[in-house]
């Protein structure tokens, strides 16, 4: 007779679970049998002891089977999505899934909310008025042949395993996994009937695989499950050493998304999107080689035809368009307060971590399942890595509804910056590339 108990005992002591245990495991979970404490205790004993390659692989497929598959057979084209691994100030999606739709190729995009100390994307779509993520398969294929991109979330009937232990995740501290990343990323990718996949996996402070030893890990893992799945998938290492460009918070990040998309160069977050994007825009079989991929995605940009994508997206998916034309027209927040520096020189590192943590202090996250977003609420860096400051210069500015709030945030927020009397090494955001072949160093292009 199946007891969730024994189970966990069996986990807890270092055992592999067999296919039939974890059939019986997280189908009960699924359907109420197993309560959420036990599932609690089920991931963090997952979290000390690991999984098996074959059990990575039955938990991945049973978390998939758990709901529906979507068929886009009837979508003409390649269909390539991407995912991050998460980030502070990671708004990549908003910008790459216009831009890659813009030349060509289909982006089915599922995605999540904030886990942890980084933002999510669906909160950020949501900060937008009216924008709707929660789309039947209809919609969802709908909105993907009319307009080329959709950006949705988990419903019931997609991965609803994963969709009730992402949320647990996020508040048992259970993230840092690399067998329950593996699953959650790929059950939700898969389910999207998806050809192709790029896969960001960042690391350092603000990432949750701090050492490129982790993340690599992570990355082959992805990859490993992409390939037994038949689809073809890449992953590039990437830099979370400091916030993803200038903006930390859900309405923030999409004003910074719109300002990208009409051409303003925020240095480092357009390497990652470019790169990215770039990648999807060959596996979409629109371009020969990434590099060249990389250049129509840039002339998407210049173009305007990227932004207008954008727009069609979120119109087609509820959202209000007025405030993306004109963001000046978003509620501001009640408290904007800017934090200045106490002392001079250049910036040589940035607690994203730190800053990913404050940033939901001020309402712009989740401490609880329950939690309600303010999508004004964030920071605005006025200061990134290698940057000079004077005394008195503002590092950000603190936006949030909550005065004392934004008093035990502007305490705290001096610390996550480090000055130097000299400029730091800066290094590439994109440093490394992995495929089904290994492992290989990435060289940004000259033309970038």
């Amino acid at each position: 007779m199946f007891n969730p108990a024994e189970l966990i005992k069996k986990k807890r002591n270092g055992g592999a679970l067999s296919r039939e245990e974890l059939t019986a495991l997280i189908g009960g979970y699924v359907r109420g049998e197993v309560p959420e404490y036990q599932m609690a205790a089920f991931l963090m004993a997952t979290y000390f002891r690991g999984m098996t390659p074959e059990e990575a692989g039955s938990f991945t497929e049973l978390m998939l089977r758990s709901g529906e598959i979507i068929d886009l057979s009837t979508v003409p084209g390649r269909k390539v999505d991407k995912h991050s691994t998460g980030g502070v100030g990671d708004k990549v999606s908003l910008i790459l899934a216009p831009v890659v739709a813009a030349c060509g190729v289909r982006v089915p995009m599922i995605s999540g909310r904030g886990l942890g100390h980084t933002g999510g994307t669906l909160d950020k779509l949501e900060a937008i008025p009216g924008f709707q993520t929660r789309l039947d398969s209809a919609t969802f294929r709908s909105v993907l042949s009319d307009v080329g991109a959709v950006l949705g979330g988990q419903t019931e009937t997609i991965a609803p395993a994963d969709r009730k232990m992402y949320a647990l995740r996020d508040v048992t501290a259970t993230v840092e996994c690399i067998p329950l990343i593996g699953a959650s990323i790929m059950s939700k990718k898969l389910a999207e009937g998806i050809d192709a996949l790029v896969l960001d996996v960042k690391t350092g402070d603000g990432a949750f695989m701090e050492t490129e030893e982790r993340a690599l890990a992570l990355a082959r893992t992805l990859v490993d499950l992409g390939t037994q799945y038949g689809k073809k998938t890449l992953a590039f290492i990437t830099a979370m050493d400091q916030p993803l460009g200038y903006a930390v918070g859900n309405w923030l990040e999409v004003r910074e998304s719109i300002e990208c998309l009409r051409g303003k160069s925020v240095r480092d977050l357009m390497e990652v999107t470019l790169v990215l994007a770039g990648a999807m825009v060959w596996l979409g079989e629109k371009a020969s080689s990434i590099e060249e991929g990389m250049k129509l995605c840039q002339s998407a940009i210049w173009s305007g035809a990227a932004y207008e994508k954008f727009l069609a997206m979120a119109k087609r998916q509820g959202g209000d368009t007025h405030v993306l034309h004109d963001p000046a027209e978003y509620p501001p927040s009640a408290v904007q307060v800017d934090v200045p520096s106490r002392g001079g020189g250049f910036v040589s590192g940035i607690s994203a971590r730190t800053i990913g943590m404050l940033a939901i202090e001020l309402g712009a996250g989740r401490k609880r399942i329950d939690d309600v977003v303010d999508p004004k609420a964030g920071m605005l860096l006025r200061k990134k890595l290698g940057d000079r400051v004077e005394t008195g210069e503002p590092l950000l500015r603190i936006f949030t509804d909550d005065r004392g709030a934004a008093e035990r945030v502007r305490r705290e927020i001096e610390s996550c910056f480090q000055l130097s009397p000299s400029p730091p090494a800066l290094t590439p955001r994109v440093s490394l590339m992995v495929d089904d072949a290994g492992v290989r160093p990435w060289v940004m292009p000259a033309f970038l």
